[in-house]
């Protein structure tokens, strides 16, 4: 097994030894019972085989996982950022690029003891972190196998790679157990979130979510080798027309979280899914577009833009 990226362990290790982290995984477990594991709070009986809104049950499903070398350059190093792409979503987003895990769920369903060794083949791997892309609506199972992992020699940083719509009280599950927090900042209005993802209440709960999260993490803190070890890092999706209300989504960062954040604001939306026909979304952002979104985040004060440390 090789050496551990990050000298000073994942933050999961002492919460295993302590047993708190099963605890956590229990906790989250018997939610599954009527399933309010994120905002939506759908009341089905997950652990009796109900699906809500996510159309993931009891047993989580993936899609793919495997070393990726295309994400934030703080979680890619050498090693590659060790991805497992879960099916299902909380969201349902007209553009959404991988509508065919999200939405149409693509994949195979995992036992825990499965999903433990996927993790553990990532670290043997040489990966530099395990990052759990969609992860809000299979919050319990990821507890499960982490517990597992951890008992098994795990010992990669976990990476919270999410959409943004997660519940405050679930995330309080995971305090002590995600090293980094990479969570999007989607939208500043909720008639837009309601209109693009089905989702009226998007921005009060993101909110929410990104200052619980930097409260467990802080900042954003990379190693020598400029990979992550702990902290916050956010993902803003710049959409024609000023869609995603850029101004006001930096705004929160810099006055509410943090001037310090580590954000991505990312230029490469292209139509998917439903978009064509949606006004605005069928077409590409412009690059003038794209200088006004990292223009509002200087502005705002943010200093630590994808590129820069």
């Amino acid at each position: 097994m090789p050496t551990p990226a990050h000298p000073e362990g994942a933050s999961y290790l002492e919460a295993a030894i302590s047993g708190r982290l099963r605890e956590n995984a229990e906790s989250a477990l018997r939610r599954l019972g009527a399933c309010d594991l994120c905002p939506r709070a759908c009341g089905v009986d997950r652990m009796g085989g109900e699906i809500g809104y996510c159309r993931i049950g009891r047993k989580a499903r993936v899609a793919s996982a495997g070393p990726h070398y295309g994400e934030e350059r703080p979680l890619v190093g050498t090693g590659g950022s060790g991805t497992i792409f879960f099916s299902g979503c909380n969201l349902h987003c007209r553009y959404c690029q991988n509508s065919e895990i999200s939405q149409a769920g693509r994949g195979m369903e995992a036992e825990p003891a499965e999903l433990a060794a996927l993790m553990l083949d990532l670290q043997a791997r040489e990966c530099e972190n395990i990052n759990l892309v969609s992860p809000t609506h299979v919050i319990a199972q990821i507890l499960e196998a982490v517990s597992l992992a951890a008992a098994s020699g795990l010992r990669l940083p976990l990476v919270y790679n999410t959409g943004g719509y997660d519940r405050e009280d679930a995330l309080a599950l995971l305090d002590g157990v995600v090293d980094i927090y990479m969570p999007d900042i989607k939208y500043a209005s909720g008639q837009i979130s309601r209109l693009l993802s089905d989702v009226p209440d998007y921005p009060e709960r993101n909110r929410e979510a990104i200052k619980e999260m930097h409260r467990q993490v802080g900042d954003l803190r990379l190693d020598e080798r400029g990979v992550a070890i702990r902290g916050l890092l956010v993902r803003h999706l710049v959409l024609p027309a000023d869609l995603a209300g850029t101004a006001k989504a930096v705004a929160f960062l810099a006055d509410e979280v943090s001037t310090h954040t580590y954000v991505n604001i990312m230029d490469q939306y292209r139509p998917h899914h439903q978009a064509w026909g949606t006004p605005h979304l069928d077409r590409g952002i412009a690059p003038e577009e794209y200088g006004r979104a990292v223009a509002a985040a200087l502005t705002a004060g943010l200093h630590r833009l994808d590129g820069r440390r």
